[in-house]
């Protein structure tokens, strides 16, 4: 079941989209509504929706307003508007779908349909991941989810070379050659990654030792990664990497 929250500033909007849901949707369950933008944050925070249908326009705010208080979006959002205007806007958030008033029954359905889908594409990955992970003779080829806007990646934890920090983002570079940006804070990945070799060289920086080439003294002191990535090292950081050099270059 999808647990799904509905914030609109109009009743009878929030009425008619929960009759839709019971006739159209079975796959929906309705765990809580607001009606605004405040009381749609409490609610959010409260409930842990997978899916929020979102209006734009309300009383204390817009949607948009809404969803610029959470670093990591990990809901799925259906907009419920007037207005068309807000479309582009809307779908910078990574939106399944746009619907505007009075809303069309079917389309509602096609688009709580697209959501279903993938937020079951998220689990079968997690289960996936989980299962190689627990394999006790998998070690070397443990992974992790990496959810983006667009799709899900399942990457081995060996293949990532480097991690870099980009306000509320993490880009992640691998062996593949790809470039990953991920909607969640590097201090995150940090705390996931320390125990598989990564070590947090900068602020914004995470590193995978095994990937290190050489360390350069000048400029304050930079390591050069496989694919020779260049990545600054902090003073705080660069006598204890040293040591960490040293110890992997005995492995």
């Amino acid at each position: 079941m999808l647990k799904t929250i509905i914030i609109d500033d109009e009743a009878h909007v929030r009425d008619t989209l929960k009759k839709m849901i019971d006739l159209f949707c079975p796959q929906v369950r309705i765990t809580g509504e607001a009606d605004g933008v405040a009381s749609g944050l409490r609610m959010i925070r409260e409930k842990l929706p997978d899916l929020v249908l979102l209006d734009i326009k309300m009383e204390d705010g817009t949607g948009f307003d809404l969803l610029n208080q959470f670093i990591n979006i990990d809901f799925k959002i259906i907009f419920i508007t007037a207005f068309e205007e807000y479309a582009l806007e809307a779908f910078n958030f990574s939106a399944i779908d746009y619907i505007l008033k009075p809303v069309n029954p079917e389309k509602l359905a096609y688009a709580i349909k697209r959501v279903e889908k993938l937020v079951q594409q998220t689990v079968n990955t997690q289960l996936e991941a989980l299962k190689e992970n627990l394999d006790p003779e998998n070690r070397k080829n443990r992974k992790i989810v990496l959810r983006t806007h667009e799709s899900i990646h399942l990457v081995r934890i060996s293949e990532i070379i480097h991690c870099e920090a980009d306000g509320g983002y993490t880009t992640f570079a691998t062996t593949e050659g790809e470039k990953i940006i991920v909607t969640r804070l590097l201090k995150e990945y940090d705390d996931m990654l320390s125990g598989h070799g990564f070590f947090r060289v900068h602020r914004s920086h995470l590193i995978n030792l095994h990937h290190i080439k050489k360390f350069e003294k000048q400029d304050g002191g930079y390591v050069v990664l496989t694919g020779d990535i260049k990545v600054p090292v902090s003073s705080r950081s660069r006598e204890k990497l040293l040591q960490l050099f040293d110890k992997l270059s005995t492995e």
